[in-house]
């Protein structure tokens, strides 16, 4: 259980830029801003962390292939065709649908997990949570329906499943559920999980009104510092921009890896100008102060979603906080 908790912690450091993100789900999110806040910005860091988890928890190991030759790709098509000789074998579908998952191939990750769950008769809480997670790797407004519903599912086959309480919380509370979200994460302490998920948990449980879980809050540092940009786009990719498309704009640290340190989301109207500040902060321990230096990224969200896709227009400068004024933002990249 305890490989389980650092598996975890680890894949909230590692996860990356990808993060752009979720103000989405906190805009239609009424009650509790700050336990919204910190909640999904926890959320999609641990999702974006997933292939880290997953390399984790399986036994198949990329580095000791029998043929060295082989790439990770090449190895998942052969377990893919083996599998189609041999339908039934439950661990390796859920093998499958680990290597789908480094992959980053979440529809076929899906199909893979959700084959293992009918062979399981919808008893094994891997295959339920992987789905889960493969559905929320493509679209995070599962949260509110599928995804949040899969893994209540896991919990009652697992009560003590680490990650299905944690994605369960977060799921309770993006349905503005508060009681429950308080209770998988009450629950979750009791596991005695590392301490960087302990103090998260601990933050969100006090963002709820919780008592007796642990030291007081402090003061978030950087409050008042802002980052101001103007942005536009180039007439060249005016045409690229389709009407009703979304702008996420984002400052992030390129030198450390995780959750951005503040993100909007705005109408792909241009010109606009846009401040980002503590309020913005996806994570309350991760919040834009004076003295960073950091990468200010705007980005036409073509898929709809808050994940970086192929073909994305997108502009980006770095931003001196507490030093810099307004800075311009033209877009006039493509994302490969």
């Amino acid at each position: 259980m305890m490989l389980a908790f650092v598996l975890i912690a680890g894949s909230l450091a590692t996860a990356s830029a990808v993060l752009l993100l979720l103000p989405l789900v906190r805009q239609r999110t009424d009650s509790k801003p700050a336990a919204s806040v910190a909640a999904i910005g926890v959320l999609f860091a641990l999702l974006l962390g997933g292939a880290g988890l997953y390399a984790g928890f399986s036994n198949y190991s990329w580095v000791e292939m029998p043929d060295v030759a082989q790439t990770p790709a090449a190895m998942t098509a052969k377990l893919a065709k083996r599998l189609s000789l041999e339908p039934n074998d439950l661990e390796g579908w859920l093998l499958l649908g680990r290597s789908y998952q480094q992959l980053e191939q979440f529809p076929l990750a899906v199909r893979a997990y959700q084959r293992a769950d009918r062979l399981a008769n919808g008893q094994n809480a891997e295959a339920i949570v992987g789905t889960a997670e493969m559905l929320l790797a493509q679209d995070f407004e599962e949260i509110r329906g599928a995804a949040g519903h899969l893994f209540d599912r896991a919990l009652q086959i697992e009560p003590d499943n680490p990650k299905a309480l944690l994605y369960s919380g977060f799921a309770a509370l993006s349905r503005g559920e508060q009681p429950v979200a308080r209770e998988r994460f009450e629950r979750l302490l009791t596991l005695n999980p590392p301490p960087q998920i302990q103090d998260i948990i601990r933050k969100q449980l006090l963002a709820l009104g919780g008592e007796g879980v642990g030291p007081a809050q402090e003061s978030a540092p950087g409050q008042g510092a802002k980052i101001a940009v103007h942005v536009t786009l180039a007439p060249s990719l005016a045409s690229k921009v389709p009407a009703g498309a979304a702008l996420f704009v984002a400052a992030r640290d390129p030198k450390a890896p995780g959750p951005p340190f503040a993100v909007k989301r705005l109408p792909a109207t241009f010109p606009v100008d846009v401040e980002l500040s503590a309020a913005d902060a996806m994570l309350e321990s991760r919040r834009i102060s004076d003295g960073q230096q950091l990468e200010v990224v705007a980005r036409v969200a073509l898929g709809g979603t808050p994940t970086a896709t192929t073909g994305d227009p997108f502009g980006q400068v770095s931003y001196h906080v507490g030093q810099d004024k307004k800075l311009n933002i033209v877009i006039d990249r493509i994302a490969p």
